[in-house]
């Protein structure tokens, strides 16, 4: 990195810290701190929603899962629209009657306070998990550009959120992330015209979809009926639709974004944008992350992505086998190249019967360069079996630090740092506001002012930074670490949600049946992804359906055996 990517970068991330501290300072009650004082507008609702979700690791990672996988995985993303019209329906009308300070408030009025505890234990368990998983995922790019120690970049990634989430609570978090969107975006959309310029001059923007659907990379929908397949149209209609319901509805780090609305219609206007924007973003991303595949066709990539898969290898002695197999990688290269210039010449002039055959020859390249990259990977295991072979999540940035040129290389890393940013505050303001009042408060006999709950919840939330920088100092990559965050929340959305539709829509039955069929819930779903029963999706409709069928069991169970009772 030169002078000026490292002022790029430091001037924005403290920029963004300092703006967060100043312009929130001197939160006085309860609803200032955790609610923002509820004067929020619906496109900082809608904004803030976004970067909530749109953490480091969607710029980290979706751009490598293009790259390797081609774009199904916006299909994801396919139940959030639908999702959103519900809570804006559903959700939102209902916490704001009751003017609830968290979601989980809502289920004591409704059940009792052991089910109310029990969810926000369930929340905090798996939002405090994922919390680490977003300080580790940007601690992975200064790891590859400083070479630095990862755990000392846990640590001063977890500080910087920290300052300005603890010091100034919700309304913090919604003020700087709007800042932080804007570098996001124009970070992303520079990153995806350089590419486009970078590419021969023969080559338009056409010419390389045509070459990334050639090589299977523009396969958006698939629709078939299997449950063990991650990313199909079902999947995300349905498995993600309960996901976003879940997530967007009963997950505090959302809600405190929403419930921080000026009235019921700006929350609403902020979710709708939200619904309306979130898919393009997504598909853009992985555009970008396509777009970086047909870049590596022409251009020379490593075997590895992982550069210290590349230092464990030099110091093996597997160095002269990976050099082999390097040799081989640069002459597959060069033959891609010429069929790249076949296939572009056989479009041009429309011959189809060329055009079949140099793009059955392109496959047959990529087949065996995906052949030498499994047998470097071998390697790399054998050389040293603890370097993280799966290199998903270095794809990018191996892009950026080779390729963009100097000031951008800072801006795509204040790009990446500030969504991470953006994400944590979200969540360790979430964290610090369940256990302030869902826990202590709630738990707590004796009066106490609002200036006490005030500085618990900014003593809860610098706990729970501290704990998400332990839990980053312990994580390992996943198969991808967008995946991973998705896999954890898929654990416990489902059953949460269920609850949650429990209180709105089964006035029959109590807290007893619910809390137990709850617990029961969440084990069988644990088991169920132990037991691989199903893709992680789908698990969010099955702990949803579940818990439902459950409570509505032991509540009749309990009916015919104590005799008809009162509905409230």
């Amino acid at each position: 990195m030169e002078l000026i990517d490292w002022i790029v970068l430091q001037v924005t991330l403290l920029s963004i810290v300092i703006y967060g501290v100043l312009k929130t300072r001197g939160s006085q009650s309860v609803d200032d701190y955790v609610l923002g004082g509820k004067s929020a507008k619906w496109w900082t609702i809608g904004l803030s929603v976004m970067a909530t979700q749109a953490s480091a690791i969607t710029f980290l990672s979706t751009p490598g899962q293009a790259y390797h996988d081609g774009m199904g995985f916006v299909q994801f993303y396919f139940g959030l629209p639908l999702a959103m019209i519900v809570i804006c329906v559903v959700f939102i009308p209902i916490y704001k009657k009751l003017k609830v300070f968290t979601a989980y408030e809502l289920l004591e009025k409704r059940f009792d306070l052991k089910t109310r505890t029990l969810t926000a234990i369930l929340f905090l368990i798996q939002r405090g998990l994922a919390a680490g998983i977003t300080i580790f995922a940007p601690s992975i790019i200064l790891s590859a550009v400083l070479g630095w120690d990862l755990r000392t970049l846990n640590i001063i990634i977890g500080i910087l959120v920290i300052i300005y989430t603890v010091s100034g609570g919700t309304k913090a978090v919604s003020v700087t992330q709007k800042q932080q969107m804007f570098v996001i975006l124009l970070g992303m959309f520079f990153t995806f015209f350089f590419i486009l310029g970078s590419l021969p001059q023969d080559i338009s923007f056409s010419e390389a979809l045509k070459i990334a659907g050639a090589n299977d990379k523009l396969n958006i929908l698939n629709f078939e009926l299997d449950t063990q397949n991650r990313y199909t149209f079902w999947s995300g209609i349905t498995g993600g639709f309960f996901l976003a319901l879940s997530y967007f509805g009963t997950d505090q780090s959302q809600v405190q974004r929403y419930l921080s609305g000026k009235s019921i219609r700006e929350s609403q206007l902020g979710l709708v944008f939200n619904g309306l924007l979130k898919i393009p973003l997504q598909f853009f991303i992985l555009l970008v992350g396509v777009m970086v595949f047909v870049f590596y066709q022409y251009n020379s990539s490593p075997l590895n992505f992982n550069p210290a898969a590349k230092e464990a290898i030099e110091s093996s002695k597997f160095k002269a086998d990976y050099a082999a197999l390097e040799s081989q990688h640069e002459a597959l290269l060069k033959e891609k190249r010429l069929i790249k210039n076949d296939f572009s010449s056989a479009l041009n002039q429309k011959d189809y019967n060329a055009i079949l055959q140099a793009r059955s020859e392109m496959v047959n390249l990529n087949e065996q360069e995906l052949s030498n990259r499994e047998a470097a990977r071998v390697l790399i295991e054998k050389a040293d079996p603890v370097i993280e072979t799966n290199d998903k999540d270095y794809v990018f940035i191996h892009f950026i630090l080779n390729n963009l040129p100097k000031g951008l290389i800072g801006l795509l890393l204040a790009v990446i740092l500030s969504a991470a940013m953006s994400s944590t505050a979200s969540e360790l303001n979430a964290l610090g506001t369940i256990t302030a009042l869902d826990l202590y408060k709630r738990n707590l006999k004796e009066e106490k002012t609002q200036k006490h709950f005030v500085n618990a919840g900014k003593a809860f939330t610098l706990l729970w930074g501290i704990i998400a920088i332990l839990i980053a100092c312990v994580a390992n990559l996943f198969d991808n670490l967008i995946q991973l965050v998705n896999i954890i929340g898929s654990i416990f959305y489902g059953n949460v949600l269920g609850i949650f539709l429990l209180a709105f829509f089964f006035k029959f039955v109590k807290g007893n049946a619910v809390f137990i069929a709850a617990i029961l819930t969440q084990i069988l779903v644990i088991i169920g992804y132990w037991q691989d029963w199903m893709s992680y999706l789908w698990l969010n409709a099955f702990g949803c359906a579940v818990v439902i069928l459950f409570a509505v069991l032991i509540e009749g169970f309990d009916r015919s055996v104590k005799g008809p009772q009162p509905v409230d």
